[in-house]
């Protein structure tokens, strides 16, 4: 099921010119440092706005103030231009405090034409006149833009089956105003950004699609397609390949399940054989996760749904690599399962022999993620990968350490570094976590190499238990890093900025921002 895209284009022409339903502009608020003569509180257009200014004698921000507005971050105040301006609605959006001789963050920007486009839904083509700067800083900001308006736009197409008269069409077009919209750089940007979100939408909507429709078969199935119509090798195990191939872990977490599991890979080769490094991407694909035998409580069971949001992302961000083609072998892998209870499921007490031949103690099988993982990133590491990078809606651990929005960080301590830099600029936070070797020791087993979880069902360090277990599947020759999403991944509250209610899309700019990274530094 695909949700309806918008189409983005830059221009040049005066803001109060445009053709357009609505103009968005940025307002600050102004909470220290007052102008001279200015009131504690009031108002400041940011720049791109001067046009738009001028056309209402410069009494816009003491309609804005009247109507209640604070300029604070994500806000939005629309009001009726009556022909001030060829526009008949501006829509105005806050950026909070003006910053001190700079131009607006990069994810202050992204997070304002989310919400201002989001707001204007009905509307069928808008512009942005938002604060950009004429510097080194003005790609970064552009891409924050453009990201953020076709994010902001995305809605899940959904199941309704009569149409909702007061649900309003998501905006069809936007064109952001820039100083020259035929300069390369900016149209490269433009480019990107249509690839990235793309992929971040797909993403979301493989997130959002009812378990029912969208079991490890059919997810595969998805996958499979929508990558060879982006022109990437596909290759697909189903339950008959993967018991020849010993994917002990993808099989038993599968097997309570009348859909059968799945390991998807898919490959990009650069033109040429690129700069001769590999990434691997790996993503956790539990289309749904009732916890097995070691069953879930029923409250929230529904969002389990978003236990496969990693896969997603690595699926989605393989179809943006395809568009943007850059210099580095990349190889995603996607393993699939459903985790049910039957009479055929794994139990607590099992030993599985995994792919690698390790032989892991199942102590809880709602610890299902791991053992599909450790079976994909061996696999990985046996094709050939200088740089791992693994994701996964992992451990309720990860929410607890660092709440919904930053996502943990465990592997190589300098590739941790580069994920954490990368979630900084793509406004996807990720924070480094450490793996004690006590966190180890508690995973020892009287029967096997290791037990899934602390063996004393401790949960203490939750999250590291993830991350030390996944460590003992990857070899000693690449550096890797494990991307807890668990908070991130999905987002149940109202919509806020460019995330809006359901998958979030995380970490897909991540993954590519280190594609990139790769790319260009090694």
């Amino acid at each position: 099921m695909t949700s309806p895209r918008t189409t983005l284009s830059l221009v040049d022409t005066d803001p109060a010119e445009l053709a357009v339903d609505a103009i968005v502009i940025g307002v600050h608020s102004q909470t220290t440092e007052q102008e001279a003569g200015s009131p504690a509180g009031a108002l400041l257009l940011a720049s791109g706005a001067e046009s738009i200014a001028a056309a209402f004698d410069g009494k816009l921000t003491e309609t804005l103030a009247l109507l209640g507005a604070t300029g604070g971050p994500g806000e939005v105040i629309k009001l009726a231009t009556l022909g001030t301006v060829t526009a008949p609605v501006v829509a105005v959006v806050g950026l909070g405090p003006e910053p001190s001789g700079a131009a607006p963050a990069p994810e202050t920007l992204r997070r304002a034409a989310g919400a201002a486009v989001r707001a204007l839904a009905g509307a069928s083509r808008v512009a942005l006149a938002l604060p950009l700067p004429d510097d080194a800083d003005a790609p970064a900001a552009l891409r924050a833009v453009t990201e953020g308006a076709l994010l902001g736009g995305y809605r899940f197409a959904g199941y309704k089956t009569k149409p909702q008269p007061a649900r309003r069409e998501p905006v069809a077009e936007v064109l952001v105003a820039v100083p020259d919209a035929a300069d390369a750089t900016a149209q490269a940007e433009v480019t990107r950004a249509q690839a990235v979100a793309g992929a971040v939408r797909t993403s979301r909507d493989w997130v959002n699609t009812a378990p029912n429709e969208l079991r490890p078969p059919s997810f595969a199935e998805a996958v499979a397609a929508a990558a060879r119509e982006a022109g990437l090798g596909v290759e697909v195990l189903d339950e008959a390949a993967l018991a020849a191939g010993g994917y002990g872990g993808i099989l038993a977490v599968g097997q309570g399940s009348e859909a059968p599991p799945r390991l998807v890979k898919l490959t990009y080769t650069p033109q040429g054989g690129g700069n001769g490094k590999r990434v691997a991407l790996v993503g956790k694909g539990i289309t749904f996760d009732t916890g097995g035998i070691s069953i879930k409580p029923a409250q929230g069971m529904w969002e389990m749904k978003s236990d496969m949001a990693g896969a997603a992302a690595v699926g989605a961000a393989m179809l943006a690599v395809a568009a943007l083609k850059p210099s580095v072998a990349v190889t995603g892998y996607l393993p699939m399962a459903e985790n049910m209870p039957s009479g055929t499921s794994y139990r607590p007490g099992d030993v599985i022999t995994m792919y690698s031949g390790k032989r892991v103690e199942v102590l809880n099988t709602d610890a299902e993620g791991r053992m599909i993982l450790a079976d994909a990133i061996a696999r990985a590491c046996e094709d050939g990968a200088d740089y791992l990078f693994e994701t996964s809606t992992l451990t309720g651990g990860q929410v607890i350490a660092l709440g919904k929005r930053i996502a943990g960080v465990m592997g190589t301590p300098e590739l941790c570094e580069r994920v954490r830099t990368a979630g900084d600029a793509t406004g996807e936070p990720a924070w480094p976590m450490p793996l004690p070797d006590d966190v180890r020791k508690g995973m020892d087993s009287e029967v096997a190499d290791i037990s899934q979880v602390n063996a004393g069902m401790d949960r203490a360090g939750h999250m590291l238990q993830g991350g030390v277990f996944l460590r003992e599947f990857v070899t000693d020759d690449v550096a890797w890093a494990h991307i807890d999403i668990a908070g991130p991944g999905y987002h149940s509250g109202e919509a806020t900025g460019y995330w809006t209610k359901g998958g979030t899309g995380v970490p897909v700019r991540t993954l590519l921002h280190l594609v990139d990274d790769v790319a260009a530094n090694g």
